[in-house]
Order: structure tokens, then C-alpha cells, then sequence
């Protein structure tokens, strides 16, 4: 189990020498308690950014701890980094320099490689639709696709059913996309209608327009 260290919100004293306010502690017994009292002061700290500098500088030291900070817009805690030995991240780094020309490489391979599979995928969600709803327009069924399946976006076309194909994940990137441009669902939005009232509001229209693309036997 890691052990994991946090950055408070607000300045937190140290629950055995009552050092503070703390840029960092533990929590032992739902106590906050220092670096130095943890016997972790010795460690520094690695911020997060660099993969296989946090990788190695991981596996280089016999001890090490993960540190956190609360966000609040998101309600939970995130990683902000890494606490390590120092003789460990020295030799991390002159590994990761002795190599960066062969990981820079790998990093465009790899690019290219995933940009090639989005592109196929697009591809093949944009024929989906179109198998789907053969009435939407060809350059909005290509819309719906390219933005439904960006890379990192957490949309449905990035999904596991939204990658196979599923019919009810290719339904739901048309529909959402119906919802935005053919409704005034997001003019109901910046009006202050709560979204679930906001989406029953314009339910009817965004049905008249699947429907209105659905090929004769879906009907």
C-alpha cells in the first residue's frame, strides 16, 4: 500500500511537535502529522509531468510516497507528485537524459500511430451513423463522429461501447449532438433551467429529428 502524503488546503499544524502551519503531513489516527515526525524529511519532492522520470525515480528508491492535494471543483483527491530519495531522482534523471533522443522518438511514432487510429475510427463511426440514420446529412453525420470520438475528451465515442460500435453509444453521440444544434437546450442551460427540465423541454424535438433520419424500416 503507497504511502501518501497531503498537501492541505488550509495550514494544518503537526498533531506530535506541533510544528505549522505544514505545506505537507500524513494522516495517522485522522491526525496530521510532518515530514519530520513521519521520518519522510529527507525525501523531495518530484512534481508530476515526466512519466518516465516518476517511473524511474520510483523504482530507484527504497522509499517513497505519493502525494496528493483535494480538489475541490472536482470533490476529490488528486496526484500531485512523488516524494523520493534524492540520490534516486539524481540517477532517474541521468537516465531520462541519457535516453531522451529514443523516448522522443517512440513519442512520435506512437503519435502518429494513434492519430492514424482516430482517424479510422472516425471513419468508421461516421458510417455507422450514417447506417443508423441514413437521413442525417453526411457532413453532419462526419461532425458527429470527429467530435464524439476526440482522444481524451471522455465523449461517447471514446468509450468501450462507443469504440465497438454499440448502437445505444452511436444513438447517444447523435442525439447529443441533435440536442445542441437543432434546440434551444443550451440557451435553456444559460437561463438558469436545471438541465434535467431543460432536457425534457426539448425531448420532443430532438425525437422529431431522429426520427426524421431514421432509414423506412426503423421507423
Amino acid at each position: 500500500m503507497d504511502l501518501v502524503v497531503i498537501q492541505p488546503l488550509k495550514g494544518r499544524h503537526c498533531a506530535e511537535c506541533r510544528q505549522g502551519p505544514l505545506t505537507m503531513h500524513l494522516l495517522e489516527f485522522n491526525a496530521p502529522v510532518c515530514l519530520d515526525c513521519a521520518d519522510l524529511a529527507h525525501l523531495v519532492f518530484l512534481p508530476r509531468g515526466s512519466a518516465a522520470l516518476t517511473r524511474r525515480a520510483r523504482e530507484a528508491s527504497s522509499l517513497w510516497a505519493v502525494v496528493v492535494h483535494f480538489n475541490r471543483r472536482r470533490r476529490r483527491y488528486e496526484r500531485q507528485g512523488l516524494l523520493v530519495e534524492e540520490a534516486a531522482l539524481a540517477r532517474a534523471e541521468s537516465a531520462c537524459l541519457a535516453d531522451a533522443d529514443a523516448r522522443a522518438r517512440r513519442r512520435e511514432r506512437d503519435a502518429v500511430r494513434r492519430a492514424a487510429e482516430d482517424v479510422r475510427f472516425t471513419v468508421a463511426l461516421t458510417a455507422e451513423i450514417l447506417r443508423l440514420f441514413p437521413g442525417c446529412p453526411p457532413a453532419r453525420a462526419e461532425d458527429i463522429a470527429a467530435h464524439a470520438s476526440v482522444r481524451g475528451s471522455g465523449r461517447v465515442g471514446r468509450t468501450a461501447a462507443g469504440r465497438s460500435l454499440a448502437r445505444a453509444a452511436v444513438t447517444a453521440a447523435v442525439r447529443a449532438s441533435v440536442r445542441h444544434l437543432d434546440t434551444d437546450y443550451d440557451t435553456l442551460l444559460m437561463a438558469g433551467v436545471a438541465r434535467q427540465e431543460a432536457r425534457a423541454r426539448v425531448a420532443a424535438v430532438i425525437e422529431g429529428v431522429l426520427a426524421s433520419w431514421l432509414g423506412p424500416a426503423e421507423r
